[in-house]
């Protein structure tokens, strides 16, 4: 059995680089140990500790679109729902290791796991 550590995912909005392109479609990897405590040293970070989480995800988003790099720029330039989204998205393969949550089916009220495809529709 092989882990899975990179898991795609859609942006409910979509980021809008400097030439007016969407780019909506992504990939991030689970993060590691470096990756939770190299931005600790990061001015940024010491000066603003809600900066942690631009850091966190400009490191463990290896793709968004055809963007050539993902940098904390780009991350502070994503829309407020999109970088909630990556947020909880973030926490969910990392806490949990899979992109499953738990629901509850309306009609018989029986709660079971589904895997999340990470697309940010609603």
């Amino acid at each position: 059995m092989t882990l899975q550590t990179e898991f795609k995912f859609k942006l409910p909005r979509g980021y809008v680089d400097l030439e007016g392109s969407l780019h909506k479609e992504g990939v991030m990897r689970m993060a590691t140990a470096s990756d939770e405590i190299a931005p600790m040293k990061d001015a940024r970070v010491q000066a603003n500790p809600g900066y942690l989480a631009v850091i966190l995800l400009s490191r463990v988003i290896s793709q968004l679109g055809d963007l050539e790099q993902i940098n904390p720029k780009t991350i502070e330039g994503l829309f407020a729902a999109d970088f909630a989204f990556l947020q909880e998205f973030y926490h969910r393969i990392n806490e949990n290791g899979h992109a499953r949550v738990e629901i509850i089916c309306p009609k018989c009220n029986e709660m079971f796991e589904t895997e999340v495809d990470g697309s940010g529709e609603q």
